[in-house]
């Protein structure tokens, strides 16, 4: 990582603000709020291979400016809980897409969609478990739409929801339990092939965790 420590902090705060900055424009003129993220995001990726910064962090810190500004616009109206996470779903789906189609890793993009989440949300207890299943719903029906890898997109975000509910100081085996679970359960809305691909994808040990599905996946 080139540059000092100070200057990455730095980076990253402006990539969270620009994010933010852009959802709001686009809300301000009736504009589609995933549309406006998914630019933020592929510019974070492009702008933090340009300058070293860890992509991972970078797509995170876009995420996060991204889905506040979209949860302060949706309160803003009115409108709490089902609809905040309604919308919110939308810009990861739309978010992750911009990663593949930029040529990214949609594995660490899908890492730095959850860990993005997880950091701009002040739920504790199991609302951040059912923020955790429903991102990574929304990442592997994201990926989905755009023929990615969703096996990777899978993974990368049962590795976020670990690395995330280490910060958060909650239950690491819960929080990957609850991604590979929203995972798998998406999946298997878009068919029994992809359900396979994803579950083959987060059954086991992942980044030191042992992944328990919780199943049925019927609602």
């Amino acid at each position: 990582m080139r540059g000092t420590k100070e200057t990455s902090t730095e980076a990253l705060e402006t990539i969270k603000a620009t994010a933010g900055g852009v959802v709001k424009g686009a809300s301000e003129v009736a504009g589609n709020l995933g549309t406006a993220a998914k630019g933020a995001v592929q510019g974070a990726i492009s702008g933090a291979k340009e300058i070293g910064l860890d992509v991972v962090e970078a797509t995170s810190a876009a995420v996060n400016g991204a889905l506040t500004a979209t949860s302060e616009i949706v309160k803003g109206t009115g409108k709490t809980g089902a609809s905040v996470i309604q919308a919110s779903s939308d810009v990861v789906r739309i978010a992750v897409q911009g990663i593949v189609e930029v040529g990214g890793d949609v594995g660490l993009g899908a890492k730095g969609i959850i860990l993005g989440v997880l950091r701009g949300t002040k739920q504790t207890g199991t609302e951040v478990f059912e923020t955790i299943s429903a991102t990574a719903g929304a990442v592997v029906k994201g990926t989905s739409e755009v023929t990615g890898n969703v096996g990777m997109a899978a993974k990368g975000a049962v590795e976020g929801a670990i690395a995330g509910a280490k910060e958060l100081s909650v239950d690491a085996t819960e929080a990957a339990s609850a991604a590979a679970t929203g995972a798998v359960k998406a999946a298997g809305e878009i068919g029994s092939g992809v359900a396979e691909q994803v579950r083959n994808a987060v059954t086991g040990t992942i980044a030191g965790v042992k992944v328990v599905l919780k199943e049925p996946f019927k609602k």
